[in-house]
């Protein structure tokens, strides 16, 4: 599809200014461009007609996609308003106009229960203001992770950072090394988001031909992407050497840090993406149909009032009665145990060990196995490559203690050195996303989750090796029950096999925004066990 913003970037820019008249003044300029093409391609006929009317029914259609978004997305009303009214004006005149697809930014969370852009508080409405600006959209995912305004805000300013303020890489790299990511999972929402993006800052349209068409260099990263993303604790020193010592083609230390922050957040959030169903954007392929509707007439104003496709006939209605109320009790039970006895150290590595075995007895969604399609595995190599169990087979890997090699006494200080104040941006992201908490679980109030965020981020440690001497693994059985773990299991080592049943099976009495919240949680947990493994080995390359 034709990137709209790519020939009057300034046009759609200015959308997005806080200043009302420059807002006016760039929707003049959209709607006299869509009414030029409008008369140009005139009324879009049912039979097939010629490819020269094609094409320009095609650059029309994708305008009134970018329209259509801004009528459901911007973060200014009088924007969405002035949008629906041109619309309207175009169907008026005999041509079709496109309507959403699906019933929103997710499939596994009713549209109705996500933030309306219409309905925002003012930091909220601060927030997609700023992420507007910038990226003159607002995607599906900062709008589901819109239940959280504090993370959302820092989720969008280290991206930011990470993707556009001047660092290492080139722009256009950046986005290339995005792709790589997101389609080692198959993600072809983040895939395609970063398509565009990458042609969008002069990105060479050869390379996403796959990755043999991209410099050697790029390819050179696809060993270190595919380990990272699978099994991030064989990496090593050699791994970073090869890829520092490669004469014409070598990286530096501090692009090597940017590549491997790109990396680790974009697997990450192909986690996120899959566990929380997100849809594609409306102004994009798959986001929105020119299709007549089957039920009854479509009309725009449909778009304002959020009809464009029937909402869920139930939701998350299949209560497990008294859910809730027995983890509560369990946690009181395991805070009482806490102050009455302390686990000696050795029963303590026990405990870690046991919960680390069995962790590879739990099945990621009956490991059925996904074929990725040749679309989105043409960006990376070995296909059959995946996640596996550390001990399988009799493989051993070493655990990794905390106490040897951490975030924030290690981690933290490389990265900052190495990419200056990004260190901070992401270890402020990890922090808010750990302590986040609304002191309720479901419809109970005041509660204290720490006991239960803690299990859930070092049980996503456990599966990766890592081990906290100070915690008592024991806890991880007592909190999280199987299915549970099925599916943190799923969403963070095999994301592409989630599914919404999965997704409505564990904690059905909690709602959506906490089971976003989990994700979450699960999302920078296994983004920093990630990087863990891959600071180690650059640090053991310094040393």
């Amino acid at each position: 599809m034709m990137d709209v913003r790519d020939s009057s970037a300034g046009r759609w820019d200015a959308l997005g200014s806080r200043d009302s008249s420059f807002r006016h003044a760039a929707m003049e300029l959209v709607h006299q461009e869509v009414m030029r093409r409008v008369e140009s391609t005139g009324p879009v006929p049912d039979r097939q007609s010629s490819s020269s009317t094609d094409a320009l029914s095609s650059d029309l259609n994708s305008l009134l996609a970018h329209v259509l978004m801004l009528s459901k997305r911007c973060p200014y009303e009088d924007v969405r308003k002035e949008c629906i009214c041109l619309l309207q004006m175009v169907q008026d005149v005999g041509v079709r106009i496109p309507r959403p697809m699906g019933n929103g930014p997710s499939r596994f969370i009713p549209e109705k229960e996500i933030l309306q852009v219409s309905k925002l508080d003012e930091s909220t409405q601060s927030i997609f203001e700023d992420a507007f600006a910038v990226l003159g959209r607002l995607d599906n995912i900062s709008l589901v992770i819109g239940f959280h305004p504090q993370y959302l805000e820092s989720f969008l300013k280290t991206q930011h950072y990470l993707l556009q303020i001047d660092g290492p890489l080139s722009l256009h790299c950046r986005h290339y090394i995005g792709i790589m990511a997101a389609a080692r999972h198959q993600c072809t929402y983040l895939v395609n988001l970063h398509v565009n993006d990458f042609l969008q800052v002069g990105g060479d349209p050869k390379w996403l031909n796959g990755l043999g068409e991209a410099p050697q260099k790029l390819q050179a990263l696809g060993e270190l992407n595919k380990i990272l993303a699978h099994r991030p604790w064989l990496l090593t020193k050699e791994h970073i050497e090869h890829l520092l010592k490669a004469e014409e083609h070598s990286w530096s230390l501090a692009e090597l840090i940017h590549i491997v922050v790109l990396l680790t957040h974009y697997h990450a959030l192909a986690s996120f993406t899959f566990g929380c169903g997100i849809t594609p954007d409306i102004q994009t392929d798959g986001g929105h149909t020119f299709r007549a509707p089957s039920l009854s007439g479509y009309c725009v104003c449909d778009i304002a009032n959020g009809n464009g496709a029937l909402e869920e006939m139930f939701g998350n209605q299949q209560e497990s009665s008294g859910e809730v109320e027995v983890l509560m009790e369990r946690m009181k039970q395991l805070q009482e145990c806490r102050d009455e006895e302390e686990a000696s150290q050795e029963e303590m590595a026990t405990r870690f060990e046991r919960e680390k075995t069995e962790s590879m007895l739990v099945v990621t969604s009956e490991d059925e196995e996904c074929v990725p399609s040749r679309d989105v595995s043409r960006h990376f190599e070995d296909p059959s490559y995946g996640y596996k169990d550390f001990s399988r087979r009799g493989e051993h890997v070493p655990t990794l203690r905390v106490q040897d090699y951490s975030w924030e006494d290690h981690g933290f200080s490389l990265v900052n050195r190495l990419y200056p104040d990004f260190g901070q941006l992401l270890d402020e992201k990890f922090q808010i996303a750990f302590n986040l908490t609304y002191n309720t679980m479901a419809t109970h109030q005041g509660v204290d989750t720490s006991m239960l965020r803690r299990a859930i981020w070092n049980y996503i440690h456990c599966m990766f090796g890592i081990r906290y001497d100070d915690y008592d693994y024991g806890e991880i059985n007592q909190l999280l029950d199987r299915s549970f773990k099925v599916y943190i299991k799923t969403m963070v080592c095999s994301p592409e096999k989630i599914t919404k049943r999965m997704y409505e099976s564990f904690w059905r009495q909690f709602r959506h925004s906490e089971k976003v919240h989990v994700n979450l949680l699960l999302m920078e947990a296994r983004m920093q066990a990630e990087l863990l493994y891959a600071l180690r080995a650059i640090t053991r390359y310094m040393t």
